[in-house]
């Protein structure tokens, strides 16, 4: 509106001016040598409009001409950006849906025409990595990092490609140089951070931790929980070597995570050596009631050294009752029932988990039903069960799951990784859980109550065992040695020399048992009767390890 106003005024002093001139009287004399002009002052000022008008015309004539060569370029070199920054759209597209021909090929085009792009540069980098050439894409990033624009970007793609080449030491030193050129970038944080813990170093991943708290890059709630996890980790490694220093880290940690249970069930722990009972039955009890844990339950029924079975039987059953219902609340309780030989305290503690029994259920009924009446035929049948049951609640992390709790996941190094949960290859059986049950009753009334297995000879034939054997070489040669069903579903821990009490153990993917399709009566099958008693003394072994841990 404002303009329109501007441009009515200004039309209006125009005419005002104009017709002001052609009001005007008198006349107006040139004179230079021999020529005279003499006009009025209205054609005099028309006069020298429309030569200023020629000048104009004439100026940008001669000047469009002197610049036409100029305009040629500006125009090629924007005709050869377009061009590229089209080859970069339509590269990192092809990247995106994976069509590495098309995206090297883009690459290229996006290279020949904007060479210093770094789209382009970053587009022929990812190419590169789309095509599995390392070494290219190395060459490119390493380019990238040695430009201030792009150098970030480059010591990124550098970290990422030393990963891939399993070169830790590059990764950690190639991140400490993109903390040196950006303090605030938070993936060269938490490399760094990942790598010092994954070395032991905690002073340096609290420092770290520090550094990002106090830039704001992290909230204070998540600061509070990754500081306990460190601090945690740095008490279980002192816990052999430094005691006084691993009770007041480990102190610390449960003020910043308090429900932390590998940090709880250590601070309890020393608590009850220091005969704070009651703190240390107050400090579980929050952790359980934030998430029930095995840790947390046999902590508690051990706070107090010295007590009966019967006295932490009745102290389970109390920290149960602060968690109604789930499942570990009844487990907790029938592992102390058993171990107070009150077993129908524990098969009232199971009876809600039967019909879809986990293996740590299984188990514990295959030691009810041989510790209450020396049922073997029931108790190898609840063991056989064990093996096809659904799995228990592990520490998982990034798909992999260890047998202790970790501070950082080995995949990605990120900081509380581990959450106790039931893990994803952790697939239920195909049957119904009904159908199970059917199953191992049927096992369990079909078989006969033997009080040994025969051994199998180096020949293949089996060897009777003698009927007037003693309950000790019963349990002995009924129940061998095979790892728990929790033990058999990941690959063995490898230890080293250099292993020792409270270290952190490897991590191991966990591997799902197949189900057994069990053995056909027909005439044909009878080659395979020797594999299957050995399954069969195999799968009594699980029951017979659960015994021994259990006393």
């Amino acid at each position: 509106m404002l303009r329109i106003i501007l441009f009515l005024v200004l039309i209006a002093l125009s005419a005002l001016g104009a017709s002001w001139i052609a009001d005007q009287t008198g006349t107006i004399v040139l004179s230079w040598d021999v020529w005279r002009i003499e006009t009025t002052l209205p054609v005099f000022a028309l006069g020298l409009g429309l030569l200023v008008v020629a000048s104009l015309l004439v100026w940008s004539a001669v000047r469009g001409l002197w610049q036409a060569p100029t305009r040629l370029r500006r125009a090629r070199r924007a005709r050869r950006t377009a061009r590229g920054r089209d080859a970069i759209t339509r590269g990192l597209l092809a990247i995106g849906h994976g069509d590495a021909t098309a995206a090297r090929n883009h690459a290229r085009v996006a290279r020949r025409l904007v060479s210093q792009d770094p789209l382009a540069l970053l587009l022929h980098a990812q190419a590169a990595q789309l095509d599995g050439d390392a070494d290219r894409a190395q060459r490119v990033f390493r380019t990238m990092a040695e430009r201030a624009d792009t150098r970030l970007l480059g010591l990124r793609g550098l970290f990422i490609e030393a990963q891939r080449a399993g070169d830790p030491a590059a990764a950690v030193a190639i991140a400490e140089e993109a903390l040196k050129t950006s303090p605030s970038s938070i993936w060269a944080s938490q490399a760094a951070l990942g790598f010092r813990c994954a070395r032991g170093d905690w002073a340096g991943a609290l420092a770290i931790l520090d550094r990002n708290a106090a830039s704001g890059r992290i909230d204070k709630a998540l600061y509070r929980r990754q500081r306990g996890v460190l601090l945690t980790a740095r008490a279980l490694e002192l816990e052999t070597s430094d005691r006084d220093l691993s009770r007041q880290t480990v102190m610390e940690a449960v003020k910043f995570a308090p429900t932390l249970v590998p940090a709880v069930v250590l601070a309890s722990k020393y608590l009850s050596e220091a005969n704070q009972m009651r703190r240390a039955m107050r400090m579980i009890e929050t952790a359980w009631l934030a998430q029930p844990h095995p840790d947390l339950a046999d902590a508690y029924a051990h706070v107090m050294p010295g007590d009966s079975a019967l006295q932490r039987l009745a102290r389970v059953e109390k920290l149960s009752e602060k968690a109604p219902g789930h499942p570990e609340s009844a487990m907790a309780i029938a592992r102390a029932a058993l171990d107070a030989s009150e077993f129908a305290r524990a098969r009232d503690a199971l009876e809600p988990l039967i019909a879809a029994p986990t293996q740590r259920v299984a188990m514990l009924m295959a030691e009810i039903e041989h510790s209450e009446h020396g049922d073997s035929g029931r108790a190898r049948a609840w063991t056989l069960r064990a093996v096809r049951a659904l799995h228990d609640p592990v520490w998982t992390a990034d798909g992999y799951v260890s047998d202790h709790w970790r501070p950082v996941s080995p995949v990605t190094g990120r900081v509380d990784a581990f959450q106790w949960q039931t893990p994803l290859a952790a697939l239920p059986s195909s049957r119904p859980p009904l159908v199970e049950a059917d199953v191992s009753d049927q096992i369990a009334e079909e078989t006969p109550r033997v009080e040994a297995l025969p051994a199998a000879s180096p020949g293949g034939e089996s060897k009777a065992q003698d009927d007037a054997m003693s309950p000790a070489d019963v349990e002995a040669a009924s129940f061998g040695t095979i790892p728990m069903p929790d033990e058999t579903a990941a690959a063995p821990i490898s230890h080293t020399e250099e292993d020792k009490p409270g270290a952190i153990p490897d991590v191991i993917p966990i591997v799902r048992a197949p189900d057994d399709p069990g053995v056909d009566d027909s005439p044909q099958n009878d080659e395979f009767a020797e594999d299957d008693s050995a399954a069969a003394r195999q799968a009594g072994g699980l029951r017979g390890l659960l015994s021994r841990r259990g006393n």
